[in-house]
Order: structure tokens, then C-alpha cells, then sequence
């Protein structure tokens, strides 16, 4: 089936890794479920995608949309399913007229920090039943430092050449669990090793890995979750050195909101 859709939304559709990580989670949920009776929200649709995804297993399926363009799109896409219903409106505050059996909500941006869904997904998860699920079921936020060429925040280019030179041990410092109620605030001393000698230290990178279940992971794809790089004060550093770094920053309200500083 060919897609009416953005430019973006058509960059998300070539990322065939994120696509496949999402179809396979969808299908594994109505695998071990009868979706014939259940509901699903499909919360930021942008092309409608998950909800084709979708359209053999459940009842109904409320798409919503934000962007009128982008759901007219998505309308004409879907228009040939007729438990599909494409709503225009603000998922962070549309009253849902039923309860979900199943939130399908892509957190597409690196440890949520710039991610509009967070308010979006706050919202629907109060019509969602008592034993309900949500894809992606949790991410894993990891911190690295590194030393990079750049002196601005930027994302990194996934599958191309990398520009930076990772220089300390891996620092899981954050696991989401979205079902949780969770802080959307992040504030917290990470503690690196540095296990490299001969270089600056002048970056943190962070990486997010999404959990759809609990049997499929992915790491970062071009359009899923790209690692993030902080430029941070260049400090000389040797192996086994220990650098304690503080970081702070506001899930959903984005990259303005970073703070990194040494402890």
C-alpha cells in the first residue's frame, strides 16, 4: 500500500527497522490477546501507519492526529477501513469517548527531552483499562563520554561514518517504564570511568533504547531514537580517571532545556 504523507512522515516510512520493531509488537499483542472486542489509540498517527498495522486485529481504532494537513492525509490513507476513525485534535488534551484496550504512542525522540507525545501519552493513559497495554512498553537512557569534533547539541547520523570518539564505560542512568507514572523531569550526578587515554573529554552522548515488549528491543534507528551529543567544558582526561557530571533536563519541552555540568 503507498502512503500519502509528509516529507517527514515519509523519511519515518523508509526507516524499515523502526517499522518492523513496531509491526512485530503489534502482531505479538494480538497473538496472545482476542482484539476482536478491544480498543486501540493510535496517539500522534502522523500517517496512519501503526493503525494499518493494526486494522485486522481490533474493534476500533481512534487515530489521532494534531496537524489538519497531516490528517487528511492520514483519513485518505485509512479510508478503506471501517473501524479505523482519523481524529483531528490535541491528544494532550482530546476527552477520549472510551476506554483503550491497547495505546500505541512512538517516543521518537532521544530520552523523551524533546518528545511531544510525553503530554500526549500522559493524557490518553487516563482512559486507558485497568490491564491495558502501551507500545512501546519502556525505553533505557545510557550516557557516554566522548570527545567530538562539534560544539553545538546535535544528533547523531545513524549508519553513517561516527564523528566522535567514545572514551568511558556506558552509564545506564534512567529506565522508563510507561505505564509508570513517571517524572518528567530528569535531575541527577552521573559517574563515568574513563578507559581511554591521550584525549579531551568535551561531550556526553546519550543513547535510548526502546522496549515495544518484553521480548522486542530496539536500538536507535535514522528515525527512531538517534543519539543525542551534549558539548560539555573540554577537560584533558587519562585512563581510570572518574568524572562526575550533573544533568538536568525537562522531558517534552526539548533540547533548550539541557543542562550538563561537572560535579
Amino acid at each position: 500500500m503507498k502512503f500519502k504523507t509528509t516529507p517527514y512522515h515519509y523519511n519515518l516510512l523508509k526507516d524499515e527497522e523502526r517499522l518492523s520493531v513496531f509491526y512485530e509488537a503489534i502482531k505479538e499483542f494480538a497473538a496472545s490477546n482476542d482484539c476482536s472486542n478491544l480498543v486501540e489509540f493510535d496517539v500522534g498517527c502522523g500517517s496512519g501507519i501503526l493503525s494499518y498495522f493494526s486494522k485486522d486485529y481490533f474493534r476500533k481504532i481512534l487515530a489521532i492526529e494534531i496537524d489538519p494537513k497531516v490528517a487528511d492525509y492520514t483519513r485518505e490513507n485509512l479510508k478503506d477501513f471501517k473501524n479505523i476513525t482519523v481524529i483531528n485534535e490535541d491528544a494532550t488534551t482530546f476527552d477520549f469517548p472510551e476506554k483503550a484496550d491497547l495505546i500505541v504512542c512512538e517516543m521518537l525522540d532521544t530520552a523523551l527531552i524533546d518528545e511531544e507525545q510525553v503530554p500526549a501519552l500522559k493524557n490518553a493513559k487516563k482512559y486507558l483499562n485497568e490491564n491495558g497495554k502501551i507500545i512501546p512498553q519502556s525505553i533505557v537512557n545510557v550516557a557516554e563520554l566522548v570527545e567530538m569534533p562539534r560544539e553545538n547539541i546535535h544528533y547523531d547520523d545513524v549508519g553513517s561514518n561516527t564523528q566522535y570518539e567514545i572514551l568511558s564505560n556506558p552509564v545506564t542512568y534512567d529506565k522508563i517504564n510507561f505505564l509508570d507514572d513517571f517524572k518528567e523531569s530528569f535531575n541527577d550526578v552521573l559517574r563515568f570511568k574513563i578507559n581511554k587515554d591521550g584525549f579531551k573529554v568535551n561531550g556526553i552522548k546519550i543513547t535510548t533504547f526502546t522496549l515495544l515488549s518484553d521480548n522486542i528491543i530496539c536500538g536507535p534507528t535514522p528515525m527512531l531514537n538517534p543519539p543525542l551529543l551534549i558539548p560539555i567544558e573540554p577537560k584533558n582526561v587519562k585512563c581510570n580517571d572518574l568524572i562526575n557530571l550533573r544533568i538536568k533536563y525537562d522531558m517534552g519541552e526539548g533540547i533548550q532545556t539541557i543542562n550538563v555540568n561537572y560535579e
